[in-house]
């Protein structure tokens, strides 16, 4: 599974993961009317970005965060906390302002936003990300994954496979949250107007839970390939099947609605998407390549500054292939959705590889 210290299987999720991100992305333009409404124009429509955005892209995050957590945790031994924050956020910070500042002009280049926009998302930079750069979101949680990556290092060295299954037990609870918040109640398990955010199972919620979940299946897993496949494809099947029924379910067209009660099912930490992505790593686990393709390898490096560029790219590819809108693309739906994807990810790679010719191209793509 490894060649020069490269874990091969995690190569492909990096690749897999960041064409599903544009993927998602891609969807969204057949759906997304504003920042907060949804409105799917057909019958095609709402059957694909179900299939593409759904079933397909929602385990892209979560994935991200679970190779992370699989590479870096726990911490070695001889690496101090600073040690380790003064190494990752080095990487990471410096191509994220760069970008960020990116994002807060370039658009005005064709026109994409006003200038008092541009300066308004300039001034708020220190606290949120720009509005063209929603993708920038993933950052955040990234980042604080980070920061907790040196404290439950300790825990996870010491913790048995069944102490971890018993946090794993309360992170799969607390995936339940956002389904029981929608149609149980608002006040849940102890939150309430002044209580809004900490309620019982936050410490146990969130993107933390993939981080040990990824420690457990690294560590403690040792089921074989044929298990590992055979629960792997069921889990991400079923995961992946409920997560576009329910879009499909939601999404009727012609209809405006807000994107929440749109996207109900697709958030990140619920139990559909954290079983697709589960079955998924499972599945990915399976390759027992001697090394990868060179051309995985190569993208796999990265994939970083493609993540980070790719919205500049796609939000001018997406109007060549719908001029007159999303209910009349020049292809099929069908075939528009992953067509844009696929042109946006080339674009992409292209464009980050001759960065990475530059001296000094980690600062900006990392």
């Amino acid at each position: 599974m490894k060649n020069s210290n490269r874990i091969v299987f995690i190569d492909y999720v990096r690749v897999i993961a960041c064409f599903l991100v544009m993927l998602v992305h891609a969807s969204e333009n057949f759906y997304c009317i504003s920042a907060d409404t949804t409105m799917l124009a057909n019958e095609s429509n709402r059957f694909w970005v179900a299939f593409y955005d759904g079933a397909l892209g929602r385990m892209s995050v979560p994935l991200f965060m679970v190779v992370s957590a699989f590479l870096l945790v726990p911490v070695k031994p001889n690496v101090s906390m600073s040690d380790f924050y003064k190494h990752r956020f080095k990487r990471i910070i410096p191509p994220l302002v760069f970008f960020m500042l990116i994002y807060c002009f370039l658009p005005l280049a064709w026109g994409q936003m006003t200038w008092e926009q541009s300066w308004q998302d300039f001034r708020l930079l220190p606290f949120t990300f720009p509005s063209m750069a929603g993708h920038l979101w993933f950052m955040y949680p990234l980042i604080s994954l980070y920061l907790i990556i040196p404290v439950v290092s300790p825990w996870l060295e010491r913790a048995s496979a069944k102490e971890e299954r018993l946090f794993l037990i309360f992170f799969m609870l607390s995936t339940l949250v956002p389904w029981l918040t929608r149609f149980v109640s608002s006040n849940l398990w102890g939150t309430c107007f002044w209580n809004p955010y900490f309620g019982m199972f936050y410490y146990c919620s969130g993107y933390l839970g993939y981080l040990v979940m990824a420690h457990y299946i690294r560590v403690h897993l040792k089921w074989d390939r044929a298990k590992r496949l055979k629960v792997g494809i069921g889990s991400f099947v079923a995961g992946a099947a409920f997560t576009a029924w329910s879009a499909w379910h939601a999404g009727v067209p012609g209809i405006v609605m807000q994107t929440p009660s749109y996207e109900w099912s697709w958030e990140f930490c619920t139990p559909n998407v954290l079983l697709a992505t589960f079955g998924a790593f499972l599945m990915f686990t399976c390759i027992k390549r001697q090394e990868a393709h060179p051309w995985i390898t190569g993208i796999s490096k990265l994939t970083f500054g493609m993540y980070l560029m790719h919205i500049l790219f796609l939000s001018n590819i997406a109007p060549l292939f719908m001029p007159e809108g999303p209910a009349q693309p020049v292809l099929p739906v069908a075939v528009t959705i992953p067509c844009m994807a696929v042109l946006c990810f080339v674009c992409c790679v292209v464009t980050t590889k001759l960065i990475s010719l530059i001296p000094g191209s980690k600062w900006i793509i990392g």
